[in-house]
């Protein structure tokens, strides 16, 4: 086993020398492939001792119980301190041309720039996936806000329908007896009082689109029965500047 392991480990280390060998070629002189096959086989040979040692090992002879621990303690000692002093080696550099260097450069340049490319490829796919996840959330809100609208409307149109209703019972439009003729002029026509409805949903509309400003203008349509009913019931509020201008109450606030 140890004799197949020896012969794998140094063809595999002549066909990498081989490799690296045939790209010092192609960028360098003759002398990059001998000072690497040189280095190659250095280390080959560091190997080979290693390798020695080993088969040395395996073929003691058998110790007394307490004789072999001992052994086997000092071999673990030995193996430990061999450990930390490989372990607090610095790299050698595999070799001093700079045409070698050159091609592991590029070589190491070529991999790093493979890994950023994937890495890249996924960062784009992992954003097209996130900009279709944000395009459906976009479109689920806006349908949901849409819906929340057209029920916003459609509670609206309840409201008002049954008001109408509420004041057409309790509340008839003014008699047409009861519209005021502008003063001094006979021809003119009757000015038409509008309902009680109508003045309420002014109120409304102006402190919904103007809130920063829903008074309204009382004018001769205003029925002043509907006005006073308003003001003393505390649904409408006068304005403290102008007695001819009138706001809802903020019931929502």
């Amino acid at each position: 086993m140890h004799k197949k392991f020896h012969l794998n480990m140094r063809k595999n280390f002549t066909v990498q020398a081989e490799c690296l060998s045939e790209i010092s070629n192609t960028a360098g002189p003759v002398e990059a492939r001998e000072e690497l096959l040189d280095e190659c086989e250095s280390i080959w040979k560091q190997m080979e001792e290693c390798q020695s040692k080993l088969m040395l090992l395996g073929t003691e002879t058998l110790l007394p119980p307490d004789a072999k621990l001992s052994l086997l303690m000092l071999q673990w000692k030995a193996l430990t301190v061999d450990f930390r002093r490989w372990q607090a080696r610095n790299p050698e550099v595999i070799s001093t041309n700079p045409d070698v260097l050159l091609e592991l450069g590029k070589e190491e340049l070529q991999k790093v720039k493979n890994d950023l490319e994937m890495v890249l490829s996924t960062v784009q796919l992992k954003n097209e996936q996130l900009e279709e996840d944000l395009k459906s959330l976009k479109t689920r809100e806006l349908n949901e806000l849409k819906n929340k609208v057209l029920k916003l409307k459609t509670y609206k149109e309840e409201l008002l329908s049954a008001l109408g209703e509420f004041l057409d019972e309790h509340f008839p439009p003014p008699e047409e007896g009861e519209n005021i003729k502008e003063k001094n002029s006979l021809a003119e026509p009757v000015v038409e009082l509008i309902t009680l409805q109508e003045i309420l949903e002014m109120l409304m509309n102006t402190l919904l689109t103007t809130p920063h400003e829903p008074y309204i203008t009382i004018n001769e349509s205003f029925w002043p029965p509907y006005i006073e009913l308003l003001l003393r019931y505390g649904m409408a509020l006068r304005h403290p500047e102008d007695p001819n201008r009138m706001r809802l109450q903020a019931y929502h606030k």
